[in-house]
């Protein structure tokens, strides 16, 4: 790596830590310390069963911690938040970007390959944010993982009050965009492009799903492992012992939107190069073997080798290190080389 793209990884880390620092003085964020952990009632009552924020209460904490963000929205339902971005795009809605659009259910939300997510009130939390960051649609394809590095380093940063900066270390990416905690997958994240009538490039629609709670039920339903963040936090009091941990939701949403925004202001001068030292950090794929599966069918079967300068992960297979594209396969591990990696997809 050059001494020019060492400089903006140096930087991307810098602003990265200023950007995701929550906004706890602000009257919504009040908390109380007890040493690592943080006591809110914003996503459990007291007796630990759902209680969560009225779609209203996100949409004034957020415009709070998001003053950027030309619209900010969270109905109680909607379709899909990626959908009712991409048509607003294409009617050519005059807010200015970044938007931001969530809802407590989903009726329609999916992933990549149109994988359906099924969703409850306060057991995911789902929005979708859309951008305009001027970049060709040539150089677009390393996005979903560089997004995906933003994405699970804003998690990391606002958990490591909570669990601990080693404990963080469980959180990883399973190329290009699935957030998993170990071997369980958190979230899911989606990337599509829609065009704003006579703009010259696409605008962006990034989507999430992250599991709240219910990974439980949900690892016994589609027998593969499945985090959320109920456990992640419980996990982490038990071992502390200092009782029940919350996190305000609002929070999350915050510190990925934010983590997005400062990611794609940084690809849109540097590409892809400058997340591929990053991704290595959190990668959970490194030096696995791995099957490359496109329709039920296996194309590729090596080591996962991390991901070339334009986003690629690289496999090394018997004879040769083959680049594959972000979105034309899934990516497994496979058997005896640890718990299958969740293929469900995202918002």
């Amino acid at each position: 790596m050059g001494t020019a793209q060492r400089i903006l990884c140096t930087y991307w880390h810098l602003n990265i830590e200023h950007l995701l620092t929550p906004i706890l003085d602000d009257q919504p964020y009040q908390t109380a310390y007890v040493g690592k952990m943080i006591l809110m009632t914003d996503l459990t009552d007291k007796k630990g069963s759902a209680d969560f924020l009225k779609p209203e209460a996100f949409v004034e904490r957020l415009s709070l911690a998001l003053p950027e963000f030309g619209l900010i929205q969270w109905p109680q339902v909607t379709g899909s938040s990626n959908d009712d971005f991409s048509q607003r795009i294409k009617l050519g809605s005059t807010h200015a970007m970044p938007w931001l659009l969530g809802a407590h259910t989903q009726g329609a939300a999916r992933g990549r390959a149109a994988r359906p997510w099924q969703n409850q009130a306060g057991d995911t939390l789902m929005f979708s944010c859309a951008f305009e960051p001027g970049i060709p649609l040539a150089q677009l394809p390393g996005l979903s993982p560089a997004l995906g590095v933003a994405a699970c380093l804003a998690l990391r940063q606002l958990f490591a009050p909570l669990i601990g900066q080693h404990a963080c270390q469980a959180l990883g990416l399973k190329w290009p965009n699935d957030l998993q905690w170990g071997s369980g997958k958190l979230a899911g994240i989606l990337v599509e492009t829609a065009q704003r009538p006579g703009a010259r490039h696409p605008c962006l629609v990034v989507g999430i799903g992250l599991n709240l709670r219910g990974a439980r039920a949900l690892s016994t339903n589609l027998a593969r492992e499945i985090a959320d963040v109920s456990e992640i936090l419980a996990g982490a009091s038990d071992a502390s012992g200092l009782g029940t941990t919350a996190l305000c939701p609002t929070q999350i949403v915050s510190a990925i939107a934010q983590a997005w925004q400062k990611a794609l202001d940084v690809y849109a001068t540097t590409g892809y190069a400058a997340f591929q030292d990053l991704f290595q950090s959190v990668d959970v794929l490194a030096r696995v073997p791995v099957d490359v599966v496109d329709q039920g069918r296996i194309l590729q079967t090596g080591i996962a080798q991390g991901t070339d300068s334009s986003g690629r992960l690289l496999v090394q297979t018997d004879t040769a290190v083959v680049p594959i594209l972000v979105g034309d396969v899934s990516v497994r591990r496979q058997p005896g080389s640890g718990p299958a990696a969740a293929l469900k997809g995202a918002t």
